[in-house]
């Protein structure tokens, strides 16, 4: 399968994002392909980052996230194509790049028999920083990831959950302009991932933020936007509800009703226009979920089916696909 849902930077399926204010771009990628040896890892990738915007890079596992996350930080040139992040190619101007770019790739690279202190202070002194710069930015990096009391610990005695941020310590100590997070919360337990989604949200405030990752509320809780990745090819790219709009392709309503669900599911699916129906029993809240055929409203259908045989309607809302659903329908091979 191979799917060309939009490869064009900032428009969703054709068309402008909405709801989104017009930012200078700060990474513009244009026809970046790569091989290792003779297979290609992406190929033909185009997207632009706006200046302030949390991207999520979503895909499954060998996707293409890691090579191009690489590339967007000056540590793997492209084979073919080019990148440049606020102005400056990735490739021609590296050194440029990296002052601007915070890099926390999948396996953080840590001196595991070093203070998280001195290692901090190295990781500055290797980007350049003066030494009082290092000393008064090492206080406010160490508070922002909350290692207050791990300032003195060696970081092999550390949790990966904090050895994580001490990995995202280190790529914000320069105060760099753009932060590229390679699957951030991998392999850390639900109280860290919850701790580091947060930290990555108040990072996004003041940097323009690209986090790569193949869990899907990771993606949906942190990102304005979603591009993914499958194959090496990007097949969409737009916010997750503009997404949803546009393959959903049917109207889909969830309604509530008081009633025998044995009795209530085939006189929902009797209606007229009715396409499915599905049924969720949530301790004894029972929830049908109805899709339609495109364009048909069948809310006055299904209110007086339900009326007319006796039973409570306690709820009728308009749903969506959830990010999950979209992200199947693009990279698994059923037919779309």
């Amino acid at each position: 399968m191979h799917i060309e849902y939009n490869n064009a930077p900032e428009t969703g399926k054709g068309r402008a994002l909405t709801g989104m204010t017009t930012q200078p771009s700060m990474i513009q990628a244009s026809d970046v392909t790569h091989y290792y040896g003779p297979y290609p890892a992406i190929q033909d990738v185009n997207f632009n980052v706006r200046k302030g915007e949390v991207l999520g890079f979503l895909g499954p596992n060998g996707a293409g996230k890691t090579t191009t996350m690489r590339i967007l930080t000056g540590f793997l040139p492209p084979s073919r194509g080019s990148v440049s992040l606020d102005g400056f190619d990735v490739v021609e101007k590296s050194l440029e790049v990296r002052k601007r770019v915070g890099y926390l790739p999948e396996t953080v690279p840590l001196y595991t028999d070093m203070t998280v202190t001195n290692y901090l202070k190295y990781m500055g002194t290797l980007r350049g920083m003066p030494a009082g710069r290092i000393r008064s930015r090492l206080g406010e990096v160490i508070d922002v990831c909350r290692l207050g009391d791990y300032r003195k610990t060696h970081i092999g005695k550390l949790s990966k959950g904090f050895r994580q941020r001490v990995g995202i310590a280190q790529a914000i100590i320069h105060e760099p302009e753009v932060l590229v997070l390679d699957e951030p919360t991998i392999g850390i337990d639900p109280i860290q991932v919850v701790e580091t989604r947060n930290l990555i949200q108040e990072l996004g405030r003041a940097q323009t933020v690209v986090l790569s990752s193949h869990i899907l509320p990771e993606v949906s809780m942190i990102c304005e936007r979603v591009l993914i990745i499958h194959e090496g090819r990007i097949v969409a790219e737009d916010t997750p509800q503009n997404l949803a709009e546009s393959l959903q392709g049917v109207e889909r309503l969830e309604v509530e009703v008081a009633g025998p669900s044995a009795d209530v599911l085939p006189v929902l699916q009797k209606i007229d226009g009715v396409i499915s129906v599905s049924h969720r029993n949530n301790q004894g809240r029972h929830t049908y979920i109805v899709q339609a055929r495109p364009g048909r409203d069948l809310r006055d259908e299904i209110s007086r089916a339900v009326i007319s045989n006796g039973w409570s309607l306690r709820g009728m809302q308009m749903v969506g696909m959830s990010l999950e659903e979209i992200f199947l329908r693009l990279t698994t091979q059923e037919d779309l």
